[in-house]
């Protein structure tokens, strides 16, 4: 058989007992889409498995999570399609599945596991086949003949997708594939991405042709594949394919504005050629020292790449969404262009627009809460890293504590959207010491909040019962700025003791009081 050395053993066994559970059955069922294009290609094919089965697949699949120890969900009830979860593990408790109300339901480490989806077909296989996507994955093999030695000689394949995946070409399998399924205009170059593949001519001119059915998808859909293409590596030549085939500005239509948004000199391309080349660095500046005399000069350790490499949510990594950040930090340029008397072109508040803006497009494509707080928050302050310097050799100590307290979980995310704005503001036109000058300074950035910070702390050096007792100061807004700007003064290694945090607290209160000449708010006089 046609596999790659590195795949799973388990993958083996499943298989071995799928086979079994069909055969039992006298049930016809075929390994179909992409477990034999990947296998076809010596790719590894992953945890995904897509089944045809004959019958009914809901009571199948009920009936395979029974016997896998799996969970069972209806995903697909118009079009009678089950998944099946299988543990990677033995032992793996079941949960019930939030979407489903029947079936024991999918285990809560589902990621960790096999995910198995059967859909059923009536008549010759060819038929279904022949309704299905792209030719490459209109390709099957008998799940009896999974462990074909070579798999080639058991593989069906009616609209001769071995060729189109040789010439590396995604072709769309009938004239109507995209009128039935719009989800799959986008697909279609989500593939082209991921095989390193072309969208044949005739593909290209149909997907452009009906892009505007792609209102019709649900945003769910069209956040997932969208995010599969800027997961990929070398993403920005895929969202210009998107922009050619008229898809781009449809899922994300604020970028159409940004298109011809000139800029000031420093600046090498419009704002839209910046925005699309921001992705382009996120990606090398994440992507490690690459022997590049540009990247080598990025700050990066394992801890970094661990950082970028880690899920932040809806299954989707660090560096995923510093690349959507990248995408649509200067995305209110257009709304916020002016030009001042001296000739000068400002973008007056386009951070804190632009967030806004970020927020309701990504609220809108179903990205996860945390993701959509990530990427505003990054936007919104992509400029912060740069201003802390101020014409100074280093930041201040209080500076640095602010900007990591300010973004929290957003904070080295934002330093790297720094690095990646700065070499698409260049282009070309980079200068190799002025870009080791900015690298620098985001180095001692990441440094110097890399020290625990108050926020890692449990305890407080002072609390409000110690302002009540000490100071006979009743609760009230000057509370919370008085501590705050205790936790400040630790966090920038001013203070370190309760004593000298009450001794703060104690000129802050006269400032107040001089400040105010009279009773405090909140407190007494």
């Amino acid at each position: 058989m046609i596999r790659p050395d590195d795949i799973h053993t388990d993958i083996d066994s499943l298989l071995a007992r799928l086979a079994g559970f069909f055969s039992s059955r006298q049930v016809d069922a075929y390994l179909v889409g992409g477990w034999v294009r990947d296998a076809l290609m010596r790719r590894p094919t992953g945890r995904d498995i897509d089944l045809a089965v004959e019958g009914d697949a809901l009571q199948l699949g009920s009936a395979l999570a029974d016997s896998l120890g799996g969970g069972y969900a209806a995903i697909g009830r118009e079009h009678g399609v089950a998944r099946v979860v299988v543990p990677r593990h033995d032992g793996m408790e079941r949960v019930d599945s939030p979407g489903s109300k029947e079936g024991p339901g999918l285990p809560e480490t589902a990621s960790e596991g096999w995910t198995i989806d059967l859909s059923p077909f009536t008549g010759p296989i060819e038929d279904d086949l022949a309704r299905r996507d792209f030719t490459i994955d209109a390709m099957a093999v008998p799940l009896a003949k999974w462990d074909s030695d070579p798999l080639d000689e058991a593989v069906i394949d009616p609209l001769n997708g071995r060729h189109d995946l040789a010439a590396r070409l995604v072709k769309a399998a009938g004239p109507e594939v995209f009128r039935e399924d719009p989800g799959r205009l986008l697909r279609a170059v989500r593939l082209a991405g991921q095989l390193r593949s072309r969208l044949t001519p005739e593909t290209a001119r149909m997907v452009a042709g009906n892009a505007h059915l792609v209102g019709q998808v649900s945003g769910e859909r069209l956040r997932d594949e969208f995010l599969a293409i800027l997961a990929l590596d070398g993403a920005r030549p895929y969202l210009e394919v998107l922009d050619r085939l008229d898809l781009l500005c449809r899922v994300i239509p604020e970028l159409e504005a940004t298109k011809g948004v000139d800029q000031p000199r420093m600046h090498y391309w419009d704002v839209w050629g910046h925005l699309i080349h921001t992705v382009e660095y996120a990606e090398g500046v994440t992507n490690g020292h690459q022997h590049s005399p540009v990247y080598s000069l990025t700050p990066w350790d394992p801890q970094t790449k661990a950082h970028f490499d880690q899920v932040l949510a809806g299954g989707h990594i660090r560096r995923t969404y510093l690349k959507l950040a990248g995408l649509l930090h200067d995305i209110a340029k257009p709304q916020t262009k002016s030009v001042d008397e001296t000739g000068r072109t400002r973008f007056l508040g386009h951070s804190e627009l632009g967030a806004d803006m970020v927020r309701e497009r990504l609220s809108q494509l179903r990205l996860p809460n945390r993701a959509v707080d990530s990427v505003a928050t990054m936007v919104n302050y992509h400029l912060r890293p740069d201003t802390m310097w101020q014409g100074l050799d280093h930041p201040t100590p209080r500076a640095v504590y602010r900007y990591f307290r300010d973004l929290g979980d957003a904070a080295i995310d934002t330093l790297y959207l720094s690095l990646a704005d700065y070499l698409a503001a260049k282009g070309p036109e980079y200068s190799l010491e002025d870009w080791g000058v900015h690298a620098r300074m985001v180095a001692y950035l990441l440094d110097a909040g890399s020290k625990p910070r108050v926020a890692d702390r449990k305890e407080r050096l002072v609390t409000g019962r110690d302002l009540i007792e000490q100071f006979q100061l009743e609760p009230g807004p000057i509370f919370g700025e008085i501590l705050d700007r205790i936790d400040e003064a630790r966090g920038a290694g001013e203070i370190s003791s309760r004593d000298e945090g009450l001794d703060l607290a104690a000129r802050l209160l006269g400032d107040f009081r001089s400040a105010n000449a009279g009773p405090l708010r909140g407190g007494r006089p």
